[in-house]
């Protein structure tokens, strides 16, 4: 994986060979971590590689719907930190769609790892495995329903995870024979076997625009057409491989995707309304025109320099794709029975984001996310004007662009993926295509979304929903002119406290078992959502937790206010050091949150979003596990609720301080100072560790009067 993403390339991984969370490791006489836990480790090394020193490596994680694990899977990023450099997408086969809908069990299942061939066969082919009489073992049985909405509200809250019909997707394809599909590139338009490789380009339909007729430039479509074909299945035989498997996969199938860019613009010239019952047809024709010539070509190449290896005729015009092919153009069949087929594959739908921008135009088969818009990159944002619609405007002042001139965010997200279907027709792989949606869409609304995707004979489909994410790479307004626009205090105070609300409801609903669990006494005064500040009395009483950290000890303090925890001190590291500031900006803003309004859970909510979130290293083993200060103050929270519940605050007083851990006497005064927010060096307590600027772990110590990082060698004195 490193050696493919150091070289530019991107990564596909189905997780789904991998044991389940708690499954028997039989070799060192224990349990597995768990499929999610390595796709962590995965997305850890993505995020430590460049690809040509400028982007961060590419990766697609999938499990398949049957594993165990595959409910922690799908709500995986939700845990900060544990699976950022990463897509994600649940591969979703046809008996769960039918499950779904007719609200069945669903039974997650895994092989019988005591399977004396377990290590030798079992290669992630649950399928395979069953027909060989093999044994599985049912862990858990669930409503499909409920991991169907699992998925659609991730999706709906931060546009992940996505979903591969993978079932489907293999029906379709040409190789299901001999190589079927496992997995996507990080993209998800190209699904490839074992060792499959990415071999792509793209047209641009721009410039195939006949404006003396109004209409497409067939002739010259189809010339560019054939030629594209020929110059991909040329880069097979001149592509340097690193890895021996992935040469020899590729030229066992020779898998070509052409793709295009600039459709948005040609159907602008066309004036025709993108999404629209007309453009339907005119895609159906166009797409169709497009794999007729590219598969034409392919049985050419294969009659002059001989077919792929794994070429069977008859098999090979079995697939899914190639019956609707022969239905619709028999002349492609005829000529595949005669000349053979060069290539398994031969049209493929990519993003080109960066290759469309690049030349001027709509990008992939998306239309335009807006006609003026600013673009974010590393140098910031920039404002961008889309020259089709200016230019149009610069020769009708005054007037209104025509109706045919829509946006993404303009469309339905049904027409977004009623075009995705009507293209992926006649996409012999798959493509990456996003429905815009906008910010009110609802999980409701993602649900019929998906489930119209499946029916429709999308192999695949991702939404996002505007504001779903915390950047986006083109927005239609600045930030700053967001916040400008607030032109009165009462206006954006009311915007706030409605924002307020909603988010209330959505988190408490969230929430509502845990505080099940973990019991807060609210003041009986307090109901509904409380918009005032609570000012600090002069006196608060509390309790002082001492945990390990991994980066020292720290002391964490937490005092109640009408018995419900309203203010947090953090004390670790040393004064004037880099963990010392963050963790005091931490506590601050802890408290700023618990002191501001009360919705019942809000100390539980606090606790969600601060527990797990990782760092460049842990502390402890098991419960004790410290993965960094924000889930320490996490667990503190948790014990000192606990201590709380357990505690009749009305009689007897909170006790001044109490430890996580046996403390000794010399240890009293840092405490003491913790509590008062002092500032004390602790004494006989572990190194206070500061963060390293270089590797950004928590690592640096003075050594000489100069701060010198143990891990990665960084001296500032150097």
């Amino acid at each position: 994986m490193t050696e493919i993403m150091a070289r530019g390339g991107g990564v596909g991984i189905n997780l789904s060979s991998l044991r389940p969370r708690r499954a028997i490791v039989r070799g060192v006489n224990g349990s597995s971590s768990g499929a999610v836990s390595w796709g962590g480790l995965f997305s850890y090394t993505t995020g430590l590689i460049e690809q040509g020193g400028s982007r961060r490596g590419a990766l697609m994680l999938m499990m398949n719907d049957w594993h165990p694990d595959v409910e922690d899977f799908i709500t995986v990023k939700q845990t900060m930190g544990q699976v950022t450099n990463a897509n994600l997408s649940v591969c979703v086969s046809n008996d769960f769609m039918k499950a779904v809908k007719e609200d069945l069990d669903w039974e997650l299942v895994f092989p019988d790892t005591t399977d004396p061939d377990y290590d030798e066969l079992w290669d992630g082919d649950l399928d395979k495995w069953k027909k060989a009489g093999r044994s599985i073992i049912p862990y858990k049985t669930v409503k499909a329903r409920e991991v169907w909405h699992t998925i659609i509200e991730s999706a709906w809250k931060s546009a992940e995870p996505g979903v591969v019909f993978m079932e489907y997707y293999n029906q379709m394809s040409n190789s299901w024979y001999f190589n079927p599909i496992i997995c996507t590139n990080p993209c998800g338009e190209q699904g490839l076997p074992g060792w499959g490789v990415c071999n792509l380009s793209a047209m641009n339909l721009s410039k195939f625009y006949d404006e003396a007729n109004h209409d497409v430039a067939w002739d010259e479509l189809a010339t560019t057409t054939r030629y594209s074909v020929r110059f991909l299945d040329n880069v097979i035989d001149r592509t340097p491989y690193h890895f021996e498997e992935n040469e020899l996969n590729q030229k066992k199938e020779r898998r070509v995707g052409l793709g295009t860019m600039g459709l948005a613009e040609l159907m602008i010239k066309l004036n025709i309304r993108y999404g629209s019952p007309e453009s339907l047809e005119f895609l159906d024709k166009l797409y169709g025109f497009i794999a007729r010539e590219a598969y034409l070509a392919s049985a050419d190449i294969a009659e002059e320099k001989g077919s792929f290896q794994a070429f069977d005729a008859e098999l090979f015009l079995q697939s899914g794709f190639m019956k609707n092919m022969a239905e619709v153009y028999p002349e492609v069949a005829e000529a595949v029975r005669k000349k053979g087929a060069r290539n398994v594959t031969v049209i493929t739908q990519a993003p080109t984001g960066s290759t469309g921008t690049m030349v001027g135009t709509s990008t992939g088969i998306e239309p335009y996310f807006a006609f003026k818009y600013f673009r974010q990159s590393r140098l910031g944002f920039d404002e961008q004007f889309v020259p089709i619609a200016q230019d149009w405007l610069d020769s009708h002042p005054g007037e209104e662009l025509p109706d045919y001139y829509v946006t993404a965010m303009s469309l339905s997200a049904e027409d977004h993926i009623r075009v995705q279907a009507a293209i992926q027709r006649w996409v012999d792989s798959s493509i990456s295509k996003t429905a815009n949606c906008p910010s009110d869409f609802t999980v409701e609304d993602t649900k019929r979304l998906y489930e119209l995707a499946f029916d429709l004979g999308c192999k695949g489909v991702t939404i996002y929903r505007d504001g779903s994410r915390d950047v986006q790479v083109l927005q239609t307004e600045k930030k700053e002119d967001k916040a400008a626009e607030a032109t009165t205090a009462s206006t954006a105070e009311t915007a706030l406290e409605q924002s307020a609300a909603g988010q209330a409801a959505e988190e408490t609903a969230s929430v509502e078992p845990a505080a099940a669990s973990v019991a807060v006494t609210a003041s009986p005064s307090k109901s509904g959502l409380d918009k005032q500040y609570k000012k600090r009395p002069q006196v608060l009483r509390g309790a002082t937790y001492k945990m390990n950290t991994p980066f020292g000890m720290a002391y964490i303090t937490i005092n109640d206010l009408d018995g419900i925890p309203s203010e947090i001190f953090l004390n670790v590291g040393k004064a004037g050091s880099d963990v010392f500031a963050m963790a005091e900006a931490l506590g601050r803003v802890c408290s700023l949150f618990l002191r501001y309004g009360d919705h019942g859970n809000k100390v539980e909510l606090l606790i969600k979003h601060l527990k797990g979130i990782g760092g460049t290293g842990a502390i402890g083993f098991g419960a004790n596990r410290v993965e960094s200060i924000a889930d320490a103050v996490a667990k503190a929270l948790e014990t000192h609720v606990a201590n709380n519940a357990e505690a009749d605050h009305d009689h007897d007083p909170a006790p001044v301080a109490a430890t996580m851990a046996p403390a000794d006497a010399g240890e009293a005064e840092a405490t003491a100072a913790a509590g008062n927010g002092g500032h004390g060096a602790h004494a006989g307590g572990s190194m206070s560790l500061d963060l390293c600027p270089s590797c950004g772990g928590a690592s640096l110590i003075n050594i000489e009067g100069c701060k010198t990082c143990g891990n990665c060698g960084y001296s500032k004195c150097s």
